[in-house]
């Protein structure tokens, strides 16, 4: 149950911050491909970037951890490659709605508790 709240949460992020920026776009709004994007993104934040994590350790510790923001940006271009409806226009708008979705993660994660 804890694993559809977020994902549902997640979801809602994703709208959100497609909303907010012009560079990110969901077809329609649509609620299903938003929900697949919070999926892939799930799926490649587990799988993916945990060994990108190990692969460039060296590297984010020198970049005081900024370096994790540019795998972030390389994930969402990934999923964006995977999920029809999703699309980036580039890096630049890929590294600014990973930023703006984890601001948005976390206020409503923090609704989610009050």
């Amino acid at each position: 149950m804890k694993f559809i709240i977020q994902l549902i949460i997640s979801t809602l992020a994703v709208l959100i911050s497609s909303y907010l920026l012009p560079g990110v776009s969901i077809e329609g709004n649509s609620f299903v491909t938003a929900l697949i994007v919070a999926a892939v993104l799930a799926f490649l934040n587990t799988v993916v970037k945990t060994h990108y994590d190990c692969a460039y350790y060296p590297v984010t510790i020198l970049s005081f951890g900024l370096f994790l923001l540019v795998i972030n940006a390389l994930m969402i271009l990934l999923a964006a490659r995977l999920v029809e409806g999703f699309h980036v226009n580039g890096f630049w708008w890929a590294l600014l709605f990973s930023f703006i979705l984890s601001i948005v993660t976390s206020v409503l994660d923090g609704v989610k508790k009050t």
